[in-house]
């Protein structure tokens, strides 16, 4: 077939709602010309390799909690040469508390990736860039968009959300034959021009605007022609998945301290919290004679698709004796309890830990 008679996506299967079809595009750049995000600390700047640093750090996180895990990342690695060669501790360590710890292991990965096989330069192009170690579709199209000024389709979760609302797709988003409708969508939707602008404008309207609770509807450039917003569904769509009770799994850990130290094991490079420090399991150390039992503690911690139930049995030993590692896999070392705060420590050990330094 000629490359002039190539199919394009008939955008009357993805949606019925034609006047929004006609006006979304050139109603978001202009909306976020002038009122959407232009003072983000990874804005105003075509270098990749902050770009793609925020990206990662937004899947699954709010933008202020992001803010100052960002500076520290480019204080400690500026550069993407600067991150390949970190230790993963190191990188671990300033991700602790950002949590989804592949995104970290990932990072370093990617970065270890574009040092050897791209001499340090991230590629251009869309489809190398998804090849590479926790780069999705849509965060291959946001750094080609900022960096280079590519035109590719993103489709996050807050995407999806305005384009679901503004269009009035049915049907969970997740599911991929409404993924799939939503991604031909997006291409269609996407400017000859102004490709940044409409990029950040997709990003600002689900964040700022048409959010998943309180949509600010008085003030969305979408509301004349807003298939939600007209038909009063805006709570509705998009439609979710049934919620299921989240499983509960148990564990068995301990907390041994003596006056000022507390030991952990550092986990192994895979699963939630791989290469994370953590509290031991109950079966992996032997305490010491010396040992004296405290008043043991109950921790409980919410994940995606399983709540985590701990029992924390607490002890305190003598500055002159240690635990023993019985997991030859697992290191287990003394470190400074009031250290705590800094160490790379899931988010509910880190509190345990810091509560426990409080109590002193």
């Amino acid at each position: 077939m000629p490359k002039t008679a190539i199919a394009q996506p008939d955008v009357n299967v993805i949606t019925a709602n034609t006047p929004a079809l006609n006006k979304f595009t050139a109603a978001l750049v202009r909306w976020q010309k002038k009122h959407g995000r232009h003072d983000l600390p990874w804005q105003q700047t075509t270098d990749p390799y902050r770009i793609w640093l925020s990206e990662i750090m937004l899947q699954q996180t709010q933008v202020q909690t992001v803010i100052p895990y960002y500076a520290r990342f480019l204080e400690r690695f500026p550069t993407v040469d600067a991150l390949a060669k970190a230790d993963i501790n190191d990188v671990l360590t300033l991700w602790a508390g950002l949590g989804y710890y592949a995104r970290a292991r990932n990072l370093h990965a990617c970065a270890q990736a574009i040092a050897t096989t791209y001499q340090g330069k991230f590629p251009n192009d869309p489809a190398l860039l998804t090849a590479l170690p926790g780069i999705g579709r849509s965060t291959a199209a946001a750094i080609c968009a900022f960096a280079y000024g590519h035109r590719a389709a993103i489709l996050d979760g807050n995407v999806k959300r305005v384009f679901c609302r503004v269009f009035g797709i049915e049907g969970v988003p997740t599911t991929s034959a409404v993924d799939k409708q939503l991604w031909l969508l997006a291409e269609s939707l996407l400017p000859k021009k102004d490709i940044e602008a409409y990029t950040q404008g997709l990003m600002d309207l689900g964040a700022t605007c048409c959010t998943r609770t309180k949509a600010r509807c008085e003030t969305c450039p979408m509301a004349g022609f807003c298939h939600a917003q007209q038909t009063d569904r805006v709570s509705e769509l998009p439609h979710r998945k049934a919620k299921a009770s989240l499983p509960v799994r148990t564990s068995k850990v301990w907390l041994i301290r003596d006056a000022d130290h507390v030991w952990l094991e550092r986990r192994q490079a895979c699963g939630i919290w791989g290469g994370l420090l953590s509290l031991p399991d109950a079966d992996s150390v032997q305490l010491p004679a010396s040992a004296i039992a405290l008043t043991s503690k109950t921790v409980r911690h919410k994940f995606t698709h399983f709540e985590l139930q701990a029992e924390v049995a607490r002890y305190v030993i003598k500055s002159t004796t240690e635990p023993v590692a019985l997991n030859r896999h697992r290191e287990l070392d003394a470190y400074p309890l009031a250290a705590a705060e800094d160490l790379a420590l899931p988010t509910p050990w880190r509190k345990l830990l810091v509560a426990e330094a409080t109590e002193d």
